[in-house]
């Protein structure tokens, strides 16, 4: 069941919106006619990587429509070597999306790099009415997600070079996000759970839920058996 979330088929956006001129500043929106919750705004994963885009993270903002949240799911540029382009259209994403649609608070998640870079922003740009974070399985520790080789290296690739370079893009070194973070990783996932503790070591405010039996994409499928650990985790951070 791991990876059947990336394929699975699911309803067309309510709305496409854009924040800027590049074909990547897109985002697609789910208007919940009974909203009970704030916009949730979310962060593909993907290891930072072209090939992976928004569209399969349909499953997730369709079910977390229909449980009442309004979503905005943020497309960026995937540049390898050009790790501001993400970051920068992230922050723009944040800075833009939330007025267009009328939200005046806001929940800021992602899965994986896109987990990343919600704690990236959450810690450098927050958006105004940011209630809290919920990075899923999020590459929260540069320096060790290169050590321990992940996604092929990945951190090397998005970054252009050695993560030491860069610890104005690395969460564990950046300064406490506004508001609550809780992080909600798969203990089976083969991006370790350490790579949060060690997250959470440096910013002990943070919550760590590991989720038993769970992988890497479980905790963006909403028919397996994690999801309610994302859902609880979303909620709490709403208030």
């Amino acid at each position: 069941m791991d990876r059947a979330v990336l394929t699975r088929p699911a309803p067309e956006p309510d709305r496409t919106l854009r924040y800027g001129d590049d074909p990547d500043h897109v985002a697609d929106a789910w208007f919940s006619a009974t909203a009970r919750y704030p916009l949730l705004v979310f962060v593909h994963g993907g290891y930072w990587r072209p090939a992976y885009d928004r569209i399969h993270t349909r499953p997730l903002a369709v079910a977390l429509r229909d449980e009442g949240w309004p979503v905005v799911s943020v497309e960026y540029r995937r540049v390898p070597g050009e790790p501001d382009e993400p970051a920068g259209d992230v922050g723009a994403a944040l800075a833009e999306l939330p007025a267009q649609v009328g939200a005046r608070e806001v929940v800021l998640a992602g899965h994986s790099a896109g987990g990343h870079l919600a704690l990236w922003a959450a810690s450098s740009c927050p958006p105004a009415g940011l209630l809290g974070t919920v990075p899923l399985a999020p590459v929260a520790d540069l320096r060790l997600a290169h050590r321990l080789d992940l996604g092929d290296g990945a951190v090397e690739a998005f970054l252009g070079g050695p993560p030491d370079e860069r610890p104005d893009l690395d969460p564990v070194w950046m300064p406490a996000p506004e508001g609550p973070v809780t992080i909600v990783h798969g203990a089976e996932d083969r991006l370790p759970v350490s790579v949060s503790e060690s997250y959470v070591d440096s910013h002990p405010a943070a919550k760590l839920v590991v989720v038993p039996g769970a992988a890497h994409f479980e905790v963006i499928d909403p028919l397996s058996a994690a999801w309610p650990a994302v859902t609880t985790a979303l909620t709490d951070v709403a208030g």
